[in-house]
C-alpha cells in the first residue's frame, strides 16, 4: 500500500527548540523565586505539553500557581519562540521532496496550536503544512491516538496509508494506537524511547530514502 500522509511531530522532530523551551520553564521558575533548571532537566519535562511541563516543573504547586506558571511559561515562549530554536539539519531539503512525491504532509504536536504555526512559519515551512493540530486543537493530546485519526480523516488516508515521525514514546504511542506505520527519530529528546517504533532513523535525509516512503503515490 502506498503511503499517501505523513504526520510529524515538531519539538525534537522538525526542530531543536529545547535551549528557548528551557529559558522560558526558567522564566517562570524566577517569577515564583524558584531554582532554574538545566537543559538535561528541561528535556525529562518536555513531551506532554505546556500544562505537563509547568506542573512537573512545580511540585507541590496548587492549581492557581499551576495556572499563572502556564500563563508565564506561554507568554515569555511565544516571545521568544526561536531566540535559540533551530530546524535539524536536513529538513529544509527533505521537506519538498516528500511534498513532491505526491504524499500529504501535517503537523501532530503537543505544542499549542498558535505556537506551533508561529514557530513552522518562524523558519518558513508552514507551507509545507497545510494541516496543523495542536495540544489545544482537539480534545485530546498524543499519546491518544485521536489527533492522528482527526488528520487521516481529513487527508482522506487510511492507516496503512500513513506514517507517523516524531522523538518521543508520545508519537510512538499515538501512531502505534492509530494503527500506523511509526518511525522514530535518535537525534530527539527521548531516544530512549522508540523501543518500540516499526523503524528508526538517525538523520532527517534518511526519511525520505525510507523504502516505504521511496516510491511514488499512485
Amino acid at each position: 500500500m502506498s503511503i499517501k500522509l505523513i504526520i510529524f511531530d515538531l519539538d525534537g522532530t522538525l526542530v531543536d527548540s529545547l535551549a528557548d523551551l528551557t529559558q522560558a520553564a526558567n522564566h517562570m521558575l524566577c517569577r515564583f523565586g524558584r531554582p532554574p533548571l538545566d537543559i538535561a532537566n528541561v528535556r525529562k519535562l518536555v513531551g506532554q505539553g505546556a500544562r505537563r511541563l509547568v506542573e512537573r516543573a512545580l511540585p507541590g504547586a496548587d492549581a492557581a500557581t499551576v495556572e499563572e506558571g502556564l500563563r508565564l511559561f506561554l507568554t515569555y515562549n511565544e516571545a521568544h519562540i526561536a531566540d535559540r530554536t533551530t530546524v535539524y539539519p536536513g529538513v529544509r531539503e527533505a521537506l519538498p521532496l516528500l511534498a513532491d512525491n505526491g504524499r500529504a504532509l501535517a503537523v501532530v504536536s503537543n505544542k499549542h496550536e498558535a505556537l506551533c504555526r508561529t514557530l513552522l512559519a518562524t523558519f518558513g515551512i508552514d507551507r509545507y503544512f497545510p494541516l496543523i493540530l495542536g495540544a489545544d486543537s482537539t480534545p485530546f493530546r498524543k499519546p491518544a491516538p485521536e489527533p492522528l485519526l482527526a488528520v487521516m480523516e481529513r487527508c482522506g488516508a487510511r492507516p496503512e496509508e500513513t506514517v507517523m515521525v516524531g522523538d518521543s514514546i508520545n508519537d510512538i504511542a499515538a501512531g502505534k494506537a492509530a494503527g500506523v506505520v511509526t518511525v522514530g527519530c535518535s537525534w530527539g529528546y527521548a531516544p530512549d524511547e522508540l523501543a518500540d517504533a516499526d523503524c528508526r532513523i538517525d538523520a532527517f535525509a534518511d526519511l525520505a530514502v525510507l523504502p516505504i516512503l521511496a516510491g511514488r503515490t499512485p
